[in-house]
């Protein structure tokens, strides 16, 4: 039924007589630190400057028949520096909706220029509070990028100073540190893992829960970020999500790598403004698996099904409510009798696993505009993981006798209340301070049988405890040219009674022509995962929580950047940095363990008898030589030169599980322009390298008594793979229709068949140690209408 449908629309779409098709182009703009409306801005088509327009004292606009095609939209007002917004996508099949602010001028303008520096507004981040390791990203960077496959996590390893883990999964290494040292939030909301597959014990997954068709304009960040953001050691994705149409019915139906979906938006009622957005996804590798094509899991089928919404309206002249939500479920049985060796990254021929995740996120956002120069937002969220699993050792002489092997349900809820204050004293001065409570209820049991015989109990806890953050950040703008952004973060655990004060600063100058230098330093800290908390330590007098008492993993950061604008639409970044960590948990008796090497396998690899005593270094320099988008064309270059390491309780240094020491991505694409109703085709590469990984070997001894992997802990981290290596092809072509867009896309995943480490398993069979490799040559074929 899902392939009759796409071949009707196909059909119909077709069938549609071609003529000279235009869009409307509308938004809001508004004040970018008081938030408050702005009446009387111009907005302009670049192309074509008597399409003109004035703003509304709600601080809305619209634009009505927009040429169809990439188009630049100029933005001025007086006593507001002028905005240059390039690239913007008009298509026939859906309206473009824009959210604008903008910065006022230290300088008292009567009059304003027409118009606009075009790279005014190429890399314009949302938060004003940020100087350096910051860059804003958007939904068609997702889709256009080759290899990302419309994952904001994916689309990240493009950037310098970011590595993806390995081929199968989306977590990501910032500048060195674990995939879990960073934060995930959503409309100003912490949110947990967002994946598909998404442990407890990290922050990344299989498949993104997050829906590229919902995302707006959002903020990655790579260190030394404002006070505004804690619990977190290495970057920040802060997350919006767009409105839907307030003004008409808009329609959405894909299928891709990430299922097939389908996705409604427009308004509500007769209330003026109030829209509503949804987008459900269901899993398609079932498909892609009776396609021939292997994904890395052999006979296994993933499955998972998923939910995105928003819902928007306004609340009277100067509020805002807004409903917003991420529901997901996904599960797989990997089974020894369908194990291939030749196509399986996960799995193996002498055991069952049954994994089973659910995660729900929803929130709850009020802003009210006070006045003129302040506004405060209000949140409330609720989310729940769900997380089980089971392995079963299955006997080789007859495969349907199996023996429990490994249990564990993991269940956390949790419950958390915002509240930001934004105000502005004036055009030099604005502050933002704010309070965040999470609250968190946890249910944890992990239970291992060893031969089938021994049980180990790893975590048995139930209970809860409170994360309190505050933080209060002012900028001064000097004048035009110079800005300073300092601020305090504190957080209180009470699981352990501990807290945090943070001070963090950072300054900008852009008055050197092209030339723009920054600084940052930030002490950062981090709560180590649930799990290690409730590590069980069996005593004769029954089970004891050593861990119960550990504080936070705390870093200072230090960043120098420089961005030469060498042309209009090309700048050259680099970015030189130092962090410093320390109370890290290591173990009380001299070992080469601890935390920072957490993060990099889905198993919970578990310690008791912590201490924060251990320390770690991370420094390195992160190059970037990008141009935009512009004439068709596009390239993003980036190179990163960095050294990761960490002493343990032994007091040895040593490389961490992420010092790869260096990595190179080369991504470009062209787009051409085909027929005379704008459709494009388009082309997008992307080679990435990047330096082995450390393993430690393997202690064989150990392995055969344990029947699991054991490592030489003397020698942590000592060997090297080699180097990782990936080419992906993307070919594209959008046709549009009088009221409708196709988008259809063949992504060639590792076109070179590189066949790269992905981990170590001991064969308990065997006893032996085996190499599991990625995921070789994978096509993934995508289709999508608007209308």
């Amino acid at each position: 039924m899902k392939i009759v449908f796409f071949l009707f629309i196909t059909f119909y779409l077709v069938q549609t007589k071609a003529q000279q098709v235009t869009q409307i182009v509308k938004g809001n703009v508004s004040d970018e630190a008081s938030k408050q409306s702005l009446q009387g801005v111009t907005i302009r088509l670049a192309s074509n400057l008597s399409k003109t327009t004035l703003s509304d004292s709600s601080g809305n606009f619209k634009l009505t028949d927009i040429p169809l095609g990439r188009q630049r939209f100029i933005i001025t007002a007086v006593g507001y520096e002028p905005l240059s917004l390039n690239n913007i996508i008009v298509t026939a099949g859906k309206e473009v909706d824009l959210t604008i602010s903008l910065r006022e001028s230290l300088m008292n303008l009567d009059v304003v220029e027409i118009t606009a520096n075009e790279n005014s507004g190429g890399r314009k981040v949302n938060n004003d509070m940020l100087s350096v390791s910051a860059r804003t990203f958007n939904m068609d960077e997702t889709k256009r990028y080759a290899g990302s496959l419309g994952d904001p996590a994916r689309m990240a390893t493009n950037f310098a100073g970011v590595v993806s883990t390995n081929d199968t999964r989306n977590d990501i290494i910032i500048r060195g540190n674990s995939p879990n040292a960073m934060l995930w939030q959503l409309e100003g909301l912490n949110i947990p893992n967002p994946n598909h597959f998404g442990s407890l014990n990290s922050m990344g997954g299989s498949v993104s829960m997050l829906n590229s068709n919902l995302i707006d304009q959002s903020d990655f960040m790579t260190g030394a970020f404002p006070a505004q953001y804690g619990n977190a050691l290495s970057g920040v994705f802060d997350l919006k999500l767009r409105n839907g149409n307030s003004e008409k019915h808009e329609f959405v139906t894909q299928m891709g790598f990430n299922g097939f979906e389908g996705g409604a938006e427009g308004p509500i009622g007769n209330s003026k403004g109030a829209s509503y957005l949804i987008n459900a996804r269901y899993s398609t590798l079932s498909l892609f698996q009776n396609l021939g094509i292997e994904f890395g899991t052999g006979g296994a089928t993933p499955e998972y099904m998923d939910l995105n919404y928003k819902i928007n309206c306004r609340i009277g002249k100067h509020g805002n409510l807004s409903l917003f939500g991420i529901w997901g479920r996904s599960s797989m049985d990997i089974l020894a009798s369908e194990y291939d060796p030749e196509g399986q990254s996960y799995g193996n021929e002498y055991s069952n696993r049954y994994p089973r995740y659910q995660t729900s996120i929803s929130g709850l956002s009020y802003k009210y505009q006070l006045n003129k120069k302040t506004a405060i937002n209000f949140i409330l969220g609720y989310s729940r993981t769900n997380e089980q699993f089971d392995r079963d050792s299955v006997n080789q002489e007859n495969i349907n006798q199996t023996i429990p092997d490994w249990h564990w349900r993991f269940k956390i809820n949790k419950f958390s209340g915002v509240l930001h204050l934004h105000h502005k004293f004036n055009a030099k001065h604005s502050l933002v301070a704010g309070i965040t409570e999470d609250f968190t209820n946890y249910t944890l049991f992990n239970r291992r049988m060893r031969h089938g015989i021994s049980e180990m109990i790893l975590n048995n806890r139930n209970g809860d405890f409170g994360l309190m953050q505050a933080f209060t950040q002012w900028k001064f703008r000097m004048t035009d040219h110079f800005s300073m952004v300092s601020g305090l973060h504190y957080q209180y655990l009470s699981l352990s009674q501990t807290n945090s004060l943070e001070p963090r600063i950072g300054v900008k100058y852009e008055g050197l022509g092209s030339h723009v230098f920054g600084f940052a330093y930030g002490l950062h800290s981090q709560m180590d995962n649930i799990l290690t908390y409730a590590t069980v330590t069996t005593t004769a007098a029954g089970n004891r929580y050593t861990n119960e008492s550990l504080g936070f993993i705390r870093s200072h950061q230090f960043i120098l950047s420089h961005n030469w604008n060498i042309r209009s639409n090309t700048h050259l970044k680099t970015e030189l940095y130092f962090q410093r960590l320390f109370d890290v948990p290591v173990t009380k008796a001299p070992s080469s363990f601890s935390t920072l090497n957490l993060g990099a396998e889905t198993i919970p690899v578990l310690r008791d008898n912590l201490i924060n005593e251990g320390v770690g270094r991370n420094y390195g320099l992160d190059i970037t030589l990008e141009r935009l988008f512009n004439k068709g064309f596009y390239y993003l270059l980036t190179g990163s030169f960095f050294s990761s390491r960490y002493q343990g309780s032994d007091g040895i240094w040593r490389n961490t599980a992420f010092n790869m020491k260096n990595v190179f991505n080369l991504l470009g694409g062209k787009e051409w322009k085909v027929g005379k109703q704008e459709n494009i085709f388009g082309l997008s590469v992307k080679v990435s390298r990047v330096g082995g990984r450390y393993l430690s070997p393997v202690d064989i001894a150990s392995s055969v008594i344990d029947g699991e992997i054991q490592y030489e802990e003397t020698r942590a981290y000592s060997l090297q793979q080699p180097a990782y290596f990936r080419a992906d092809v993307k070919v594209s072509y959008r046709k549009e229709f009088t009221r409708a867009t196709m988008e259809l896309a063949l992504d060639l995943q590792n076109v070179t068949d590189n066949k790269n480490i992905f981990r170590q398993e001991w064969n308990a069979q065997q006893l032996n140690v085996i190499n599991v490799y990625q995921q070789g040559f994978f096509p993934v074929p995508f289709v999508r209408f608007t209308f």
